[in-house]
């Protein structure tokens, strides 16, 4: 069976990363389900010039927000791990606090539950000190608090540079087979 990924996409800036994400985990033969909210559907458009459907092609399955019965939404669906990309200061907000009211908040809260890998690229800056503490909060969890943020000592040339080095070190993060991240050698 392969690798099952969960792939939530929210309202913040940069839905690249999530489209990345699937673009990539299918190179890798990793099933892929996808929870995009509504204001992750109107980033993706307006970031990406990408609509619902071609968004929800990218994914092996899509699943709607409002969908709480989704097979996604039990811990008994073996997912290996969930990312979500971009994470906004709501989502994160509601993780940290055990809202499971939707379908991406409650798959969030299955991982966590389940003890399996939970990946939140946040966005946002600066930061204020609800957020610092949600981030606190949902890495006592055991989440993984992921911003995307650029390495350059790999210089890179272009902006797919970056984004690419981004989602190859949070595939390997989540422990996905074959993923790539640049390696540091020292100097």
């Amino acid at each position: 069976m392969p690798q099952r990924l969960v792939v939530g996409l929210t309202g913040a800036s940069g839905a690249v990363y999530g489209v990345r994400l699937l673009h990539r985990a299918r190179a890798l033969g990793v099933e892929t389900h996808l929870v995009a909210s509504a204001a992750g559907v109107l980033n993706a458009h307006h970031e990406l010039e990408l609509d619902r459907k071609a968004l929800h092609a990218l994914a092996d399955h899509s699943h709607a927000p409002a969908d709480i019965g989704a097979c996604i939404a039990s811990g008994s669906f073996d997912a290996a791990a969930m990312a979500i990309a971009p994470c906004s200061m709501k989502t994160l907000a509601a993780i940290a606090h055990g809202l499971s009211d939707n379908l991406l908040t409650r798959c969030a809260d299955v991982m966590l539950k389940e003890r399996r890998k939970l990946l939140l690229m946040v966005r946002e800056t600066p930061l204020n000190l609800a957020h610092l503490r949600n981030m606190t909060a949902v890495t006592e969890m055991g989440a993984i608090v992921f911003p995307p943020l650029p390495a350059f000592y790999h210089r890179p040339r272009s902006l797919d540079d970056v984004v690419d080095d981004t989602v190859e070190r949070a595939l390997a993060m989540l422990g996905i087979d074959g993923a790539r991240p640049q390696v540091w050698r020292g100097l």
